[in-house]
Order: C-alpha cells, then structure tokens, then sequence
C-alpha cells in the first residue's frame, strides 16, 4: 500500500492490529461454541473473552515471537496466552491456521467491499447530478475517434451512470462470494471440531459456512472476487480516458478542475493537464494486474498449500485500497468537472453539417432512391467538406440528382439537430427510472 494512493478507512482495514483482533474474535467465538457444546469449561471461554479483549495486542512482541517459532498463527497464539492465562490451553482445540486465516481474510474482504459500496454509491450519485445537469446539452458523438451524430452530454453520463450501477451489482455478488468461514480443521474432515462450531463462528462474524472446504476456502471465490474488483476498475478506466480526450486542447468539451495555486507543468506554464484522469488510468491497470494472480491461486495442490498465501497478503490490501482511492478520485473529478457546452456546439458544427449525413441518405431512399445510389450521391457531397471545400447543405441543394428527389426544404428540415435528441427521455427512463 503506497500512502499517496491510500484513504485512511480502507487502510485500517489491513493494519496488524486489526488483523489479530479479527484473529482473536474467530478464536474467542470458536470458544464459546465448543464450551455450549460441552468440549471445553464454559468459564475458560468467558476468561478467554474477557482478558483477550481486553488486550492490546503488540504487534511488535508477536513479531518477535513468530522470529523465532517461524508461524504466524503461533506466535499470536503464544502473545494470547500471555494475556489469558492457563485458560488459553483451550483456544484453537480442533482448529488449524487456515480456519483463522482464510475466514479473516474474508471478513476483511467483506469490510472493505463496504467501503467499496459506499464510494460506488457517492461516484453514482454525482454521475446521476452531473447526467441531469448536462441532459440536453448536445455534443458530437464519435465513433473511432472520427465525428459521428450527435448525443448529449448528459447520456455520456448516463452511460457512465449504467456501467457504474452494473458494478455496484457486481460488487454485491462479490461481497456474497467471499463472505464465508471455514472452521473445518485439518484438511477440512471435522474430524477434531464439531461443525457446529464453523455454524457459531460463521453467524457471529456475519459469514456463511463454507459447504465443502479442505484446509482452505476454495480459492475460485477470491478469482471471482479480484476479477470483479479488475472490472470495476476497468470502468474508472474507460470513463477517465473519455474525460481526457474531451479534455485536449483540439477538442476542449471538458475538462477537469484546475484549483487556483495549481501548476500543470514545471517547464510550461500554461499547461492545463488531466492529471488525475490519467493516474486513474494507471491504477486502473494495477487493481486489474491482481486479478491474475488470484486466479492462479485457484489450482493449490491437494488440501493445500501456501502459495496462495504470500500474493493474498499483498494483493488482498493493494487492490481494495487502490480501487478505493480511485473511485473516491473519479467522483471528485466528475463532481467538479468543468465542462463547456460552447465548445461543444463548435465541434458539433466543425464539419459544415456533415453529422446528418444518415438522415439524408435515408430521406433519398425514402423518395425511392436505391441505397447505393443514395450513398453515393451523400458521399459525393460530404468528401468535398472534408477537404473544405463549401458546406455540406449548400452542397446538397446544388446537387441536380439529390435536388431531382428532394426539394430543399426536405433537405434542410434533416439538418435539425433536436431530431437526434428526441429520444433522450426514453432513455433517461430506462437508466434513472421514472423519477
């Protein structure tokens, strides 16, 4: 976790002292099912909770200890029971490392994946603000970069709203995915603990019980997971990339807050950089490099083994915090985004009307021109445009083969440009609802 790209609650999440407390209430919940089971003295687990938390664990003395025992699960079991007493013979009774391990790793997949939810919901309810704001602002729509028809601002963000509202569900079943425990024991038999205990632990921490495990959850629910979170990040990234071509100097449709005091460049002062869609691009690309090595983890052999472990304690971290900063990040930006409808309507007209070449093609075979003589009588106007050689109604009306099937008041009504936008509340309704 680099400090630069970190939010303090998303961090909390991953600390060594969250980690054992985490660690300590999957023991301590263990103890209370195995002492109404009759397994171990109802006043060791009530002396277990109550001195164990209590405690302050210190990540430095477990540390020192794990130094020398080589373990980590051993050496804040020996830390516990400096706090517990002769009690502690009864923690971890019928458990191995991977019962506390892997249900802590979900719980904290499970926290952080709240705090993901919560950003998506704040980044939507900006793009909701912004898409009404600019609803029926119209701009140029392109396709492979090249003036298209027109849109409106407001469905760009409408898009955008979609795509985001596709990943909050997707998070959600995320969340579902990963939320389980195991408190299984070795290879995952039972054999020594009573699966009522795993039942207990699962309901107290808010979990399911895993159905079927071997000494490790099955790792197929953290490639689903990370595979998501690469998903997600995906989207920050598509929208940042459409905010810094709208953002060139060429184009200027858009572009994101430039804060008074800031400097864009060391060398130029002018500059106006999007700086900050362009390191959401660069997290982007981070968050989904975790998704590969959670899914190669999915293939451990037999009951287990530990190589999942060493990417799960970098990635698990590096991926919920990154993904938190930056969709935190992208609201910003959209929320203070500066957008400009002038240069909108400049880009918009930039090509002397050519973006309604489609209604004339098909107002011509309408009047009983064939489609490919249509075409050609269009095209043959528009490329003079391109090269700026007159302007594209001008040009159709001169035109004795499209004047032949169209008179100019038919050629003019196509140039119209509230007749691309008729639909806009269709499908404002369709991503927002009636409301």
């Amino acid at each position: 976790m680099i400090p630069r790209y970190s939010r303090p609650e998303m961090v909390a999440i991953w600390s060594p002292e969250t980690k054992f407390r985490i660690w300590f209430e999957i023991e301590a919940h263990a103890c209370d099912a195995l002492a109404d089971l009759g397994v171990i003295p109802k006043d060791a687990a009530k002396t277990i909770w109550e001195k164990g938390g209590a405690a302050k664990f210190d990540v430095e003395r477990i540390d020192a200890i794990e130094r020398e025992v080589k373990h980590d699960v051993i050496a804040f079991l020996t830390h516990l029971a400096e706090f517990v007493g002769p009690d502690s013979r009864f923690v971890h009774q019928g458990m191995t490392s991977s019962d506390v391990l892997d249900t802590c790793f979900n719980v904290q997949l499970v926290r952080a994946t709240d705090l993901l939810l919560k950003d998506m919901d704040a980044l939507l309810a900006a793009l909701k603000r912004r898409a009404f704001e600019y609803k029926m602002t119209p701009t140029i729509g392109r396709s492979h970069g090249i003036h298209a028809e027109p849109v409106t601002f407001g469905l760009k963000l409408a898009l955008a709203y979609a795509e985001f509202d596709r990943c909050r569900a997707r998070l959600v079943a995320a969340r579902e995915e990963i939320a389980t425990c195991a408190i299984s024991g070795a290879v995952g038999t039972f054999a020594n603990i009573d699966p009522r205990v795993e039942e207990h632990v699962a309901q107290a921490l808010g979990l399911k019980a895993e159905p079927v495990s071997t000494q490790v959850i099955p790792r197929d629910r953290h490639a689903m997971y990370f595979a998501t979170l690469g998903v997600v990040a995906s989207s920050i990234e598509r929208l940042a990339v459409e905010i810094r071509h709208m953002q060139r100097t060429e184009v200027l449709e858009a572009e994101e807050y430039f804060s008074e005091g800031q400097k864009g460049s060391s060398a130029m002062p002018h500059k106006r950089n999007p700086v900050l869609t362009e390191n959401l691009t660069g997290l982007a690309r981070m968050v989904r490099a975790f998704a590969i090595p959670a899914m190669e983890n999915v293939a451990l052999w037999h009951e287990r083994d530990i190589s999942h472990s060493s990417v799960e304690r970098m990635i698990g971290p590096d991926a919920t915090v990154t993904l938190d900063f930056a969709l935190a990040r992208l609201t910003g930006v959209i929320d203070k985004l500066l957008v400009y409808p002038e240069n909108m309507q400049k880009n918009l007209d930039r090509l002397g009307g050519l973006v309604h070449s489609q209604r004339v093609l098909l107002a011509l075979t309408q009047k009983g021109v064939s489609r490919e003589d249509a075409y050609r009588l269009v095209q043959r106007n528009a490329m003079p445009v391109w090269r700026g050689e007159g302007d594209f109604l001008t040009l159709l009306k001169a035109d004795p083969e499209v004047s032949k099937a169209l008179t100019a008041e038919e050629i003019e009504e196509k140039f119209d440009l509230g007749y691309h936008l008729k639909h806009v509340d269709t499908i404002f309704r369709r991503v927002f609802g009636e409301a």
